[in-house]
């Protein structure tokens, strides 16, 4: 077990940061065997677990840390400095604690408080089917984009309920759950063999005609919204869409400023064929960075801004303002494409240096372009927000 590892009451924000910190040197030291193995290794999920990182969203009632969004966001910049596929993983399954709130007692105490190092994988579409039994649901599905399946004791398969060999409605639209059940339980198909954040463990999940209890289920996709809070504080109260996407966010913006560095260590030793001097000493050099350390680091001054004022603004009034959840919405996408924007600004002054693997500028590139094409990074999200400040929406669940 870790050195960093803490008992629940001696956890506190600022200790899970100061956590976060200590743990960066080994998440860097393993980025190679992430990538290369393409999973989190054990070694720093196992540390990332004893200091309480996975933990920290989760309720306090079910053995969570339950720490503000503004904290949680820091955390996973500070990981992603180190190993972007990393800070997403673990954002990834620390937000998934966000359902506990939702989530029968007896269930959620099994995964949340009687599982050692405990993480939740799930995968995003109701695509499975749980067919209604007594006391629960025999589910059978087969997903992909479960970010953490290769180590997470727990795996959310996401299902549409069936009763009566017909889809059961709730409120109007068809019920989905998401239903936990133990991995040994699951197949893995080794399937995430991408071009970027390669280190995420994000395999496609099999299970057939499992019973999963009904206190081991929850409501998702758009049952959500009219799912009562069970447990826990101001954290539930706002929307898991951008709990999960500001930590995303983060994770982009922490990628971008390791670039930074890797392009400054780069810039101090490589000479440029055909010019004199360094590449440091190259106008279009200086130019490039001073350009990338603007555009980063407003775009991490905003998504900073929005986080605290939807966490204050929640605190406040015990939910958050559709003008507050908009403005997450854009700090979001605002700052994937920023980190986007940086990335390919350096990129291109690195010549042969960017272009083989294994290098971290080239990672760099590879994993940001894959970030661009998950939903957080969609242009939707900013037509959602301009529709809203134009007066066209009034609310919308995807904010």
């Amino acid at each position: 077990m870790s050195a960093i590892l803490q008992s629940t009451a001696a956890v506190t924000p600022a200790s899970l940061i100061e956590a976060a910190h200590k743990l960066a040197p080994l998440v860097r030291e393993h980025a190679d065997g992430a990538e290369k193995n393409r999973e989190m290794p054990r070694a720093v999920y196992e540390a990332i677990a004893d200091a309480g990182i996975l933990l920290m969203s989760a309720p306090r009632n079910v053995g969570g840390h339950e720490v503000d969004l503004p904290t949680h966001v820091r955390i996973i910049e500070i990981l992603a400095e180190a190993d972007v596929s990393t800070a997403w993983a673990v954002n990834q399954g620390a937000t998934y604690g966000w359902y506990a709130s939702r989530m029968d007692p007896a269930g959620s105490r099994a995964v949340w408080t009687d599982t050692p190092r405990t993480v939740v994988a799930n995968s995003p579409i109701p695509t499975g089917k749980a067919i209604v039994v007594p006391g629960g649901y025999r589910v059978t599905a087969k997903q992909g984009f479960s970010t953490g399946s290769t180590y997470a004791p727990w795996i959310a398969a996401h299902a549409t309920v069936y009763e009566n060999g017909e889809v059961r409605m709730r409120n109007g639209i068809p019920e989905t759950r998401y239903c936990l059940t133990p991995r040994a339980q699951m197949t893995l198909h080794d399937t995430w063999k991408t071009r970027g954040m390669r280190g995420t463990g994000t395999q496609t999940i099999e299970v057939k005609d499992v019973f999963v209890p009904e206190e081991r289920t929850v409501f998702s996709a758009a049952n959500l919204p009219t799912a009562p809070q069970i447990c826990g504080g101001v954290r539930y109260k706002i929307p898991l869409t951008l709990n999960f996407a500001m930590g995303d966010t983060m994770a982009a913006i922490g990628l971008a400023r390791r670039c930074i560095s890797a392009f400054c260590d780069l810039a101090g030793a490589k000479a440029p064929r055909h010019m004199q001097g360094l590449l440091r000493d190259q106008a279009i050099a200086q130019f490039a960075m001073g350009e990338a350390e603007g555009i980063l680091r407003s775009a991490r001054a905003f998504t900073l801004e929005a986080v605290q004022d939807l966490w204050e603004d929640t605190v406040k009034t015990g939910a958050a303002s559709m003008e507050k959840r908009a403005h997450a919405r854009l700090a979001s996408i605002h700052g994937i494409r920023s980190a986007t924007q940086v990335i390919e600004r350096l990129y291109p002054l690195c010549g042969g240096d960017s272009i083989f693997e294994g290098g971290l500028i080239q990672r760099c590139f590879q994993d940001i372009h894959v970030i661009t094409q998950h939903v957080q990074g969609r242009l939707l999200n900013i037509e959602l927000v301009g529709k809203y400040k134009l007066g066209v929406l009034a609310d919308d669940p995807r904010i």
